[in-house]
C-alpha cells in the first residue's frame, strides 16, 4: 500500500507539479523581458484612455508677451533669454496646422505643451542655427503638408521672425550630418519623429529647412 502510494505521488509530481512548475518559471522569465513594452504600451495607453485630463500649465514658466516692434535690431540688453523650459515665444507654419507655443529645451514639459528649441542651439536673432523638436503626432503632425516656399512665423518678446522654407529631408534619428550646429548663418530646422501618425519613438526623422527672411538682430551678444 505505501508503495503504491509513493508510485501515485511520484506520477502526480511528474505529469502535475513538474510541468506546473515549469510553466509559471517560463511565466517569469517572459514577463523579465517584455516588461519594459508592457510599461511603454500601458502609458501609452493610459495617454489616450484617461478620463482625466492632466494639466501640465503649471509646470513652466512663460515670459512672452507679443510686441508689434518692428526694428532690423535689438540690443541683447533688452532681451529677456529664456531659461530651460520656459516658454518665450510662439511658432506657426502657413499651409499647415502647425501653431505652437515655442519653449527653450525639449524636454517632456515643452514637448507636452508645444515645440522647444534645442539648448545646444540658438534662439531667433542670434545669427545661428535654431534646432526645433515637436512630436509627430501632436504639435508637429502638421508637417507632413509643408511646402518648400512655406513661410514659418515666430514671434517673441523682442521681435518677429520669419523665415521661408527651402526643403525637407527623411532621414535616420543617427544622421548627424542632417543639421549644423555650426552654421554662422541664421537658418531654423524643425524635425519630428516619422512617420507622423505612429505612436511612440521611431529611428527616423523628417527635418524641415528654412532661411531667414525677416527680424531683427540681436546686436551686443559677444561685448
Amino acid at each position: 500500500m505505501k508503495k503504491l502510494k509513493s508510485k501515485s505521488l511520484k506520477t502526480i509530481k511528474k505529469f502535475t507539479l513538474y510541468p506546473l512548475l515549469l510553466c509559471v518559471l517560463m511565466l517569469l522569465s517572459l514577463l523579465a523581458v517584455s516588461a519594459p513594452f508592457i510599461g511603454n504600451a500601458v502609458s501609452v495607453a493610459g495617454m489616450f484612455m484617461s478620463d482625466k485630463q492632466v494639466d501640465y500649465s503649471k509646470a513652466y514658466d512663460n515670459i512672452f508677451v507679443p510686441t508689434d516692434k518692428d526694428s532690423e535690431t535689438v540690443s541683447a540688453e533688452d532681451v529677456e533669454f529664456p531659461g530651460i523650459g520656459k516658454q518665450f515665444g510662439e511658432l506657426s507654419v502657413s499651409g499647415t496646422n502647425v501653431d505652437a507655443k515655442l519653449f527653450f529645451g525639449d524636454g517632456k514639459v515643452p514637448l507636452r505643451n508645444g515645440v522647444g528649441i534645442y539648448a545646444g542651439s540658438f534662439i531667433p536673432g542670434y545669427g545661428r542655427t535654431i534646432l526645433v523638436a515637436g512630436h509627430n503626432n501632436t504639435f508637429f503632425n502638421g508637417l507632413k503638408n509643408v511646402s518648400k516656399g512655406d513661410v514659418v512665423k515666430i514671434s517673441t518678446s523682442y521681435g518677429n521672425y520669419k523665415y521661408t522654407v527651402t526643403g525637407t529631408k527623411l532621414t535616420t534619428d543617427e544622421d548627424k550630418s542632417a543639421y549644423d550646429l555650426n552654421s554662422k548663418k541664421e537658418n531654423l530646422i524643425l524635425y519630428t519623429c516619422y512617420p507622423f501618425d505612429s505612436i511612440g519613438l521611431t529611428n527616423k526623422r523628417f527635418f524641415v529647412y528654412a532661411e531667414k527672411t525677416s527680424g531683427p538682430t540681436i546686436t551686443g551678444l559677444y561685448e
